[in-house]
């Protein structure tokens, strides 16, 4: 396998050939060629160690004991922190690198105690802490290591230092308290008699204040009963005098108020008149003007019609007599010309015109032989079985009454249809029963 892998909580450090310096990745994938090149791992978990200190001598040369918890780690995103934990640690385990760092933890912490009284430590936790913390992070920094946090656990001696050093506190504050508890008292009292002198004395003022202010105000009350009295009086003979001249003012003001409602009624009643005047013209006047106007042009116009259409009637009468006359005449002109040019061809063909005339009148007469026959409905038949049946039957009968007809024409007019002029007469006759 030439390649390999890392997580974010350690280090691979890839050394030999073209790997000088050696690649160094934290937390990443790498080519490594077998044989000629050395691929090694690192930490960088987070150590968590117990910094314990025991019997140090403070400044004052009391020993005590310390125990602080620190958080510390190897850098990997530093590359120079990295390369120093490199050289530092390469090879060692975890427990050697924390062994390693908390004697140099360990170090700082009894150096910092030394310089520091226990009263300094004690009370002030937050402020040692933060020394041991910059000091150990200024040192482990060089070796590639940066310290994430440390806090002071415990604090304690085998000398009762701290027991002592807090009896004397507790009865410091007891004293205080029952000093500052009897002073407390004293002072009530104090302010107690006090506030009661200043209300005896308030209350004394208040009443001489009252038999004054009593004084005063029934000496200024008679003087101001006085001052109202006269005024008032003054008050009414002024109201008296004022109502007076008010009723006065007000009978004038009514009188001048009806002479200007008169006023005002006469000229409501002259515009009421102007009014009345101008209504009437407008819905009497005008409109009978109006109407009789319009009635003097509707008669005007019934006039101009009658008299056109008399006008109209009577050229419609003269052209529609001029009319009939001329149709008359060119009737009476047609239908002598025809009666003559008849005239002519009797004389001219006798038998034969009369012949014609027979034969022009002969579809009329089939039309009302075989008038029964084109209008019923159903036929019935009945056949005594020697003869023909159907429809040729009734047909042949038929025929049979046409071919009688020349000899009761000639009977009735006197003349002799030939046999042509029956064959022709018969095939027009055919055709008029096939169209029926």
């Amino acid at each position: 396998n030439m390649f390999y892998t890392c997580g974010p909580n350690e280090a691979m450090v890839v050394s030999g050939f073209c790997r000088s310096p050696p690649l160094m990745i934290a937390g990443g994938r790498v080519f490594v060629v077998p044989c000629v090149q050395q691929i090694q791992r690192i930490s960088l978990n987070t150590l968590t160690l117990n910094v314990k200190s025991d019997k140090v001598y403070t400044r004052h040369g009391v020993p005590i004991s310390v125990t602080g918890i620190a958080q510390m780690k190897i850098q990997g995103q530093n590359k120079q922190m990295l390369a120093a934990a490199c050289q530092m640690f390469m090879g060692k385990s975890e427990p050697e690198i924390a062994q390693i760092a908390l004697e140099t933890l360990e170090g700082h912490q009894r150096a910092i105690i030394a310089h520091l009284t226990v009263e300094e430590i004690y009370k002030d936790r937050k402020k040692f802490s933060e020394q041991v913390f910059k000091v150990a992070s200024s040192d482990l920094v060089n070796m590639g290591i940066s310290v994430v946090s440390y806090t002071l656990k415990d604090v304690h001696d085998d000398q009762d230092y701290l027991h002592s050093l807090g009896k004397a506190r507790t009865a410091q504050v007891q004293k205080d308290a029952r000093i500052g508890e009897a002073q407390n008292k004293r002072d009530a009292v104090i302010r107690e008699a006090h506030a009661m002198q200043v209300k005896v004395s308030a209350q004394y003022k208040n009443e001489i204040d009252m038999a004054k202010a009593q004084r005063d105000y029934e000496l200024k009350k008679a003087a101001y009963d006085t001052e109202v009295n006269t005024k008032k009086a003054e008050s009414e003979m002024a109201y008296q005098l004022q109502v007076a001249k008010t009723k006065q003012r007000i009978e004038e003001e009514k009188m001048q108020v009806q002479v200007v409602e008169r006023t005002q009624q006469i000229t409501l009643q002259e515009q009421e008149i102007t009014r009345r005047e101008k209504e009437l013209e407008a819905k009497v006047k005008k409109p009978a003007e109006a109407e009789r106007y319009r009635l003097e042009k509707l008669a005007e116009a019934h006039r101009l019609k009658l008299i056109m259409e008399a006008e109209a009637e009577a050229e419609s009468i003269r052209v529609k007599g001029e009319a009939e006359a001329f149709a008359v005449e060119a009737k009476g002109r047609a239908e002598a010309e025809q009666m003559a040019k008849k005239a002519e061809a009797f004389q001219e063909y006798k038998d034969g015109a009369m012949v014609d005339m027979l034969l022009e009148k002969l579809p009329l007469m089939v039309e009302e032989i075989s008038r029964p026959l084109c209008q019923a409905q159903k036929i019935t038949m009945v056949s005594s079985g020697g003869g023909e049946v159907g429809a040729s039957k009734l047909s042949g009968e038929v025929l049979d009454i046409m071919t009688r007809l020349p000899d009761t024409v000639e009977k009735l007019t006197g003349v002799n249809i030939s046999q042509e002029h029956l064959t022709h007469y018969l095939s027009r006759f055919t055709h008029h029963m096939n169209q029926s």
